[in-house]
């Protein structure tokens, strides 16, 4: 496993006008996380990425690639209706991923994100395998991954997202977990367990710390990230885990505690090669 850095961690500097003090422009983003925080890649969202033409990407990607901190997930920020009943929503979530996807193979990515909206029903199920299927078919052709995560509705639950798609089926169509929507579901543990097979990409998202009791260090204290970590380690997981602090204060010092705790926990399974 690699420990990598979902930007979103860092958009408040990111959005910052520049020259103000602490502000980063996207192209100097990668070079700062290899080298200040130490991290081996990137998950960029769209939402960073507002109105960035060809040129643009290309170099966003050639800044990854020159400080080998290369593009890995490209998220769709907004959730996607493609279980919607109306078929001019259903379409335009489908033009709108499609869209995304070929940005992510622009940006050098391997895996596109995105979230499902819509009512867990028959229906809005179906709906939404046959509109997926044809992003995923043209995702293939890029040599791209689709990948979803869990929202409220039709995807909440493990087991319906993991349905849906063994449905969709195929080679490039994954689940993308996330450490605290795990901690909100009845048993994290066993959450993590049943998506993390099908991921191909998994976030470490870190809200705050405290003091630990013993010893030196920080513990995380909305739920226990040292045994999520080796949940997912249990079961084979050999993916990114990309950490997105989403806490107050510096979010640099809240990075750098998660991936401590992270390292201190897998040790050796997340040294780069």
């Amino acid at each position: 496993m690699l420990l990598t850095l979902d930007a979103r961690s860092l958009r408040r500097k990111l959005v910052t006008p520049r020259g103000e003090t602490g502000a980063i422009k996207l192209t100097d983003l990668p070079r700062h996380v290899r080298d200040r925080l130490n991290l081996f890649g990137l998950n960029l969202s769209t939402d960073l990425l507002v109105g960035a033409d060809h040129a643009r990407l290309d170099e966003v990607r050639e800044a990854a690639d020159k400080a080998s901190c290369p593009c890995l997930v490209l998220i769709e920020s907004a959730p996607q209706p493609f279980a919607d009943a109306a078929d001019d929503k259903g379409e335009a979530a489908v033009e709108r991923m499609v869209r995304v996807v070929h940005a992510a193979d622009r940006l050098g990515c391997n895996a596109a994100a995105v979230f499902v909206s819509g009512e867990d029903t028959q229906d809005g199920f179906d709906f939404a395998v046959e509109r997926l299927k044809r992003v995923v078919h043209g995702a293939e052709r890029l040599g791209v991954n689709v990948i979803i995560g869990s929202a409220p509705g039709l995807t909440s639950s493990p087991d319906k997202l993991t349905e849906l798609i063994k449905k969709i089926g195929g080679f490039r169509i994954g689940t993308f977990p996330d450490f605290q929507t795990a901690a909100a579901a009845p048993d994290p543990v066993q959450f993590l367990r049943r998506l993390t097979p099908y991921a191909s990409a998994l976030t470490a998202s870190s809200v705050s710390f405290k003091p630990a009791k013993k010893g030196a260090g920080v513990v995380h204290e909305p739920y226990d990230l040292v045994a999520f970590a080796k949940t997912v380690a249990s079961v084979g997981y050999q993916g990114t885990l990309a950490i997105d602090y989403r806490g107050d204060g510096d979010p640099e010092v809240g990075i750098g505690h998660t991936r401590e705790i992270l390292e201190g926990a897998l040790g050796k399974e997340v040294e780069p090669e």
